[in-house]
């Protein structure tokens, strides 16, 4: 601690290369930042609240396949159920179908259920009974209504695509969540009307509500294991497992964000090394001088690393900053998961960074620290760039 002073100026001697090696690892890490942060948020978060509560139970084989709507009644009776909410996706298309501003998810359901499942939607009693009221009735998301400037009363048009026709409905009630606010709800009654009788009596989804966090585990277990030699078998799972399993269609996203890690990873490293091979090559001859005043080689390898560790965790305190304020222009983007909506550089994620930024800092400096501090007096005081 006692070179604290002499470390910080010796990082300044050359200023402009210092700065331009600072923005370069904050840029980096501020990549680095963002995609752990999302990596963490998708991966390691834990469901909060009601969510924790909630399962989501579908077709076995794949999410566009559907499931008879009798199952309903016999999901209900599994011990540990608390409400159950049949639900269906409807597609379609809004405006334009070719711009994908227009784009949010639509779901048929039970309005009169929808309630008893997502016990965490904050909605006025009156727009509320409203929508459960009304055949034709729409009830949305507050971010959304906003998003399209839909007042109550409003008619919103729907083109079907997956269902033919087309759907005139009346926006009876915004309700407000603090991630689950841009998606549409309209009854199943209307959409069943437009449709042939055969395709009346399935839906694509189940959504339960289990009465405690430890009836979850069972619950999804007794639900799959009822169906499991039906013609029709089910798979149940937590509802943000559910929602991860969108990203499947990506591919593996855990690779892809670990693929990219590594890369930002390897070109700071880079960076760094280049830096302070440069800086400690054009002080071979301080190192001799300082060698001469007494200096050990231990306290010179001290000075050197230091240099290297101060300016590595600078820029990645800098690019913390910067991935911070990306992450908020995030949560205001439309969401194709919802734990987007809250992504933020939590406390872990930074601490692994500004730690991760002094392991590569010491890491670059390392080889060419060590080849200083060893070299003797006459030496280094000989060396010539």
């Amino acid at each position: 601690m006692q070179f604290v002073s002499l470390i910080l100026k010796n990082s300044l001697r050359n200023r402009r290369r210092t700065l331009l090696t600072i923005a370069s690892v904050a840029l980096s890490f501020c990549l680095l930042g963002v995609l752990l942060a999302l990596y963490n948020a998708l991966f390691f978060s834990e469901a909060k609240d009601e969510q924790a509560l909630r399962l989501v139970t579908r077709h076995k084989v794949s999410l566009t396949l559907v499931m008879p709507k009798y199952y309903d009644q016999r999901i209900q009776q599994v011990s540990g159920v608390a409400a159950v909410l049949p639900t269906m996706w409807y597609g379609g298309a809004y405006r334009d179908a070719r711009d994908q501003r227009n784009f949010f998810p639509r779901f048929a359901c039970d309005p009169a259920r929808l309630f008893d499942v997502y016990t965490d939607f904050v909605i006025d009693p009156e727009q509320k009974q409203a929508f459960i009221r009304d055949r034709r009735g729409a009830l949305v998301g507050k971010t959304l209504a906003d998003k399209f400037g839909w007042k109550l009363g409003e008619r919103i048009t729907l083109v079907g695509d997956i269902f033919p026709g087309e759907l005139e409905l009346y926006l009876r009630g915004i309700f407000e969540h603090p991630t689950d606010d841009e998606v549409l709800y309209f009854p199943f009654e209307y959409l069943y009307e437009g449709l042939p009788s055969g395709r009346r009596d399935f839906v694509g989804t189940f959504v339960i509500l289990a009465k405690s966090p430890e009836d979850v585990p069972k619950v999804s277990a007794d639900i799959d294991e009822l169906f499991r030699n039906s013609p029709v078998p089910t798979r149940t799972e937590t509802e943000k497992a559910f929602a991860l399993s969108f990203l499947s269609f990506l591919g593996n996203v855990k690779v892809f964000l670990l693929a990219l890690c590594g890369a930002v990873t390897f070109t700071i490293l880079l960076v760094s090394a280049n830096t302070m091979a440069m800086s400690i090559r054009e002080r071979y001859r301080e190192v001799g001088v300082l060698k001469t005043l007494g200096f050990t080689q231990r306290a010179v390898m001290g000075l050197l690393l230091g240099e290297a560790a101060a300016i590595a965790m600078l820029g990645g305190a800098l690019g913390l900053g910067l991935a911070s304020f990306l992450c908020v222009g995030i949560r205001s983007l439309p969401a194709f998961v919802q734990e987007t909506k809250t992504l933020a550089v939590e406390p872990q994620v930074a601490l692994f960074c500004m730690m991760f930024a002094a392991f590569m800092g010491i890491a670059s400096a390392l080889i060419p620290a060590l080849g200083a501090s060893r070299a003797s007096i006459v030496d280094a005081l000989r060396f010539t760039d």
